[in-house]
């Protein structure tokens, strides 16, 4: 059992904490034993508990009775452990006494992290604010220099090897389901299902320019094969025949394009409720390009095709980040079309603020997947997880993390494709190494031309099958990390290494199981195994599963 001392005005930020890192904790009781107690910025003597974890980006009192200098305060620091980059967005204080360091600063080689053993409590001293950058990342989020780290699964990782390198063990649910490797998120943004609706207008315009021009530039420079420039540049002499109905819309089959690609995998389309409405930014309205030329209604059939073969279709909002009475509206739209009355969100153009959860929980979204990056890849929210945002009772976030038009568009990444297939495995692995889910999106027209991007999508999904992903909806992906936040731990005495229990809520679904993981204790924080495996997994099978193992 971890005990947590913390600011108050913490508690809210804490207890989430605590459902990203799923091990048993209470707030701190002084009458209690513990096998470790987490104290954030209070520098008390603490006698009940083997080791006790001093997280703090100021100098405190008990630094000051050890003798130990610091280098002084900075801000937005990246700290080493091991092979990770840590980014730290709040002060960051280091130290003279580097014995038994672990974690450096990067820019000044300083020692941000100490430990103290020989005595009782084994004392760890690390330079930061734990809840502070917990509270950064799922707010104000992380800027796109670091996108490529997932900053606050790093921080569970690191606490977590803290513990169990001072020789205690540790029970967690994982955010990975029983028998899978990790949870993958196919979505599909619908923004233009029929080119055919583009008359003379800024996307018929750009089709026929990026077709000709930048397939030829792209081919010369050895970005796209033959195959696909000609594939182009054939699709524009057919353009008139489209118009004319006397050839395909070769935008308007992405149903049958992705149901066959994916397929049987069940995937998720966000869908836009009313056409022609550009909507609101925060300070005005928005660009009227952001207007789309179809309404849900007008690919009635293509949703009812997408439910029989069992994927979700969700609201691809409009105003609802920024109104919940417009929200209501949108969603009442897309309820009205699927017949479900739980509906998802994700935000058209990614518009957010930090208001946005809380009128879309206000609207009666069952969940937004909005936070994420229009020009790069990678975690805004610092985490691979579900999380539940601080101004929102229930409802929950499902971080985005790659979108196919940050890949390849020039004006963001711009990559060739070998290069996007090795951003999205790095991606993959992340999802692996620290559960959660992956979650992608690739857009509507996506697969045709003149994009033509499905083969990195389809290498994209290999690779997942090949990992033994659990392909999820956006709404069964939620509904997972539901049950793994309902569940609870009832512990024994640490000492004694008494059965800890996970209780689970009794409710029939077809989701994948919870798992129950051991870690063992260690003799070193870091340890540099990461080949190793030091921890045994059990599924959870029926509503409770006990193990003989300190808490």
């Amino acid at each position: 059992m971890i005990g947590v001392i913390a600011d108050p005005a913490d508690h809210v930020v804490v207890r989430e904490f605590f459902e990203l890192f799923k091990t048993p904790w209470e707030f701190y009781s002084p009458d209690r034993r513990y096998a470790v107690v987490l104290c954030a910025g209070d520098s008390r003597n603490i006698g009940n508990a083997t080791v006790v974890i001093y997280y703090s980006g100021r100098k405190l009192e008990r630094d000051r009775q050890g003798g130990v200098e610091s280098f002084g305060e900075r801000r937005v620091s990246r700290l080493l452990y091991e092979e990770n980059r840590i980014p730290v967005y709040g002060d960051v204080l280091t130290f003279d006494k580097c014995a038994g360091s672990f974690l450096v600063d990067e820019a000044s080689q300083e020692c941000a992290a100490y430990l103290e053993e020989g005595e009782q409590p084994t004392v760890v001293r690390l330079g930061y604010d734990l809840f502070q950058e917990v509270r950064t990342l799922l707010t104000v989020g992380q800027p796109v220099a670091n996108a490529s780290i997932p900053a606050l699964d790093l921080h569970i990782a690191l606490l977590r090897d803290i513990i169990t390198g001072c020789g205690s063990s540790l029970v967690e649910v994982p955010p990975i389901p029983a028998g899978y490797g990790c949870i993958a998120c196919l979505t599909h943004d619908v923004d233009h299902p029929s080119i055919r609706q583009h008359r003379l207008d800024h996307t018929m315009f750009g089709f026929l320019y990026r077709a000709i021009v930048g397939s030829l530039n792209n081919f010369l420079c050895g970005r796209i094969a033959a195959r696909d420039f000609l594939a182009n540049w054939l699709a524009v002499l057919k353009l008139p025949f489209v118009y004319l109905g006397l050839a395909k819309d070769f935008w308007r089959d992405f149903d049958d394009s992705y149901l066959n690609l994916e397929g049987g995998l069940h995937s998720t389309f966000f869908v836009i409720p009313f056409k022609n409405q550009a909507g609101k930014k925060a300070d005005g309205p928005a660009p009227a390009i952001r207007g789309a030329a179809y309404g849900a209604k007008d690919i009635a059939e293509s949703v009812q095709k997408l439910q029989l073969a069992g994927c979700e279709v969700g609201l691809h909002g409009i105003d609802s980040w920024i109104d919940a009475s417009k929200g209501r509206e949108e969603l009442e739209e897309i309820r009205k079309l699927t017949g479900s009355a739980d509906i998802g969100v994700r935000m058209h153009w990614l518009y957010c603020d930090q208001n946005s959860p809380a009128l879309l929980e206000a609207a009666g979204a069952a969940y937004d997947s909005t936070i994420g990056y229009n020009e790069t890849v990678g975690y805004r929210a610092g985490t691979t997880q579900v999380f539940k945002p601080f101004n929102t009772s229930q409802m929950v976030e499902l971080p985005l993390h790659a979108m196919d038009t940050a890949l390849f568009y020039p004006s963001y990444l711009g990559l060739f494709e070998q290069e996007a297939k090795k951003r999205l495995r790095q991606l993959a692995d992340n999802a692996v190494r620290f559960g959660g889910t992956l979650t992608v999106n690739w857009h509507d027209r996506s697969l045709a031309p003149e994009r033509l991007w499905g083969g990195c999508y389809r290498s994209l999904v290999q690779d997942l099958e090949n990992r033994g992903a659990w392909f999820a909806t956006a709404s069964q992906a939620v509904s997972w990390f539901h049950k793994r936040r309902a569940a609870s731990f009832v512990t024994g005495s640490a000492e004694r290494g008494e059965a800890s229990a996970v209780m689970v809520p009794h409710q029939v679904d077809e989701l994948p199981a919870l798992r129950f993981r051991v870690h063992r204790p260690r003799t070193t924080i870091a340890a540099g195994t990461r080949g190793s495996v030091g921890y045994v997994d059990s599924p959870v099978k029926g509503s409770t599963f006990t193990s003989e193992a300190s808490g």
